[in-house]
């Protein structure tokens, strides 16, 4: 990570401060955004279309399959994010106290969530508080306060004595839990495939749903009139069909659910976006997704509706105020990817990007000159 110039940094081209509001140029001195150029010549000059730093709201940096990670694959981790454009991160759970990357000025910033909560044997072995009903609110309330204003409750998973998806919880218990949640300041979202689960969550004021998958057209008015956001993660959605065919012989019922769940996602973000339902871009990397990929996640939610714009503020100027975070503002930190073309009209152009800022500091890229092309950044493998 180069450190911060002596001098200040020039961002020129057209600088998006919303979908729609263009300025001409910023300037960066000391770390953060200035409209006002300082005196003298620039240290480095950077040309593109920039953007604040894009957001993953659901990514996982300190797991992986096997649960817990040593830190230095969390730190391999939050790298790959990093150098893909990734600058800020709602964490979704991990095992570990992670609290460490927040002290690093070359890493995003993290937004943590403490551990999942789950049923008793209802999830990944290794990854969550596991629970009873009676246990959900305290569970909730201590990982609250574990966080940094979220906690991740795991809504449903397979119930093998039924063969299919179930809701983890009773409505009463997950109600409780919310409350305990917002009495510590913290807002909850949810694991959430299927559409049985959608209903107590609701009931119980849920602020987000993670995947979403179940919802339905009876779902929408609910979600809209209580301002719950989903976060739909489509590139982990897309591992259905391989889940199901995985566990087709010996839960007929649940494979064919999960193909069901698949076949309907596009259709699903499409009719939430449309209601006016905030949908933010997630990957859910970390468990079987890699590090690295909100790129593919922007891309697959304008596929599904959203379009290039709508989608590219679902992991940037929106995505930024949800969680409390400036954009491009005087006096923010400097944090910005630079485009070689129009993100709003091709979201294909942040799988290359041309430069990187974070608190300031050029991550990725290098000086320009007059005439001298700016050399690409790609996205890791």
């Amino acid at each position: 990570m180069t450190p911060p110039a002596r001098g200040y940094l020039h961002l020129t081209g057209t600088v998006l401060l919303s979908p729609s509001r263009s300025v001409p140029d910023v300037y960066v001195q000391d770390g953060r955004f200035t409209f006002t150029r300082p005196p003298g010549a620039p240290s480095r000059t950077l040309e593109g279309w920039v953007l604040p730093g894009l957001v993953d709201a659901h990514c996982h940096v300190g797991l992986d399959r096997r649960g817990r990670v040593p830190d230095a694959l969390a730190e391999q981790q939050a790298l790959a994010d990093r150098d893909a454009g990734t600058l800020l991160i709602r964490d979704a759970g991990v095992v570990n106290d992670t609290r460490w990357v927040q002290q690093r000025s070359d890493l995003p910033r993290l937004v943590r969530a403490g551990r999942h909560v789950a049923r008793t044997r209802r999830y990944f072995r290794d990854y969550a508080v596991e629970v009873e009903p009676a246990q959900l609110a305290d569970a909730v309330a201590e990982q609250a306060r574990r966080g940094d204003g979220w906690v991740k409750i795991v809504g449903d998973w397979i119930d093998r004595s039924l063969g299919d998806l179930a809701p983890a919880f009773p409505p009463a218990a997950l109600r409780d839990a919310v409350q305990a949640a917002h009495a510590e300041g913290a807002r909850v979202t949810a694991h959430c495939f299927a559409a049985d689960t959608l209903d107590g969550m609701l009931d119980a004021g849920i602020d987000c749903i993670e995947h979403a998958t179940g919802m339905l057209p009876r779902h929408v008015p609910r979600f809209v009139e209580q301002g719950v956001a989903i976060v739909p993660t489509l590139i982990n959605i897309d591992t259905f069909p391989a889940i199901a065919d995985g566990a087709a012989g010996k839960y007929p019922d649940y494979a064919a659910h999960m193909r069901r769940l698949w076949g309907g996602r596009q259709d699903m973000v499409h009719r939430a976006h449309d209601a006016g339902i905030a949908v933010y871009a997630g990957t859910d990397a970390g468990s079987v997704i890699a590090h690295g990929r909100l790129p593919d996640e922007v891309a697959a939610l304008a596929a599904a509706g959203l379009g290039a714009t709508a989608a590219l503020d679902a992991a940037c100027w929106a995505a930024r105020r949800w969680l409390g975070f400036p954009g491009i503002e005087e006096g923010a930190s400097a944090d910005a990817v630079v485009c070689s073309s129009d993100p709003r009209q091709d979201v294909g152009t942040l799988a290359d990007l041309r430069a990187i800022v974070l608190r300031g500091s050029v991550v990725r890229g290098s000086v320009m000159g007059p005439g001298v092309p700016e050399p690409a950044v790609r996205r890791p493998e």
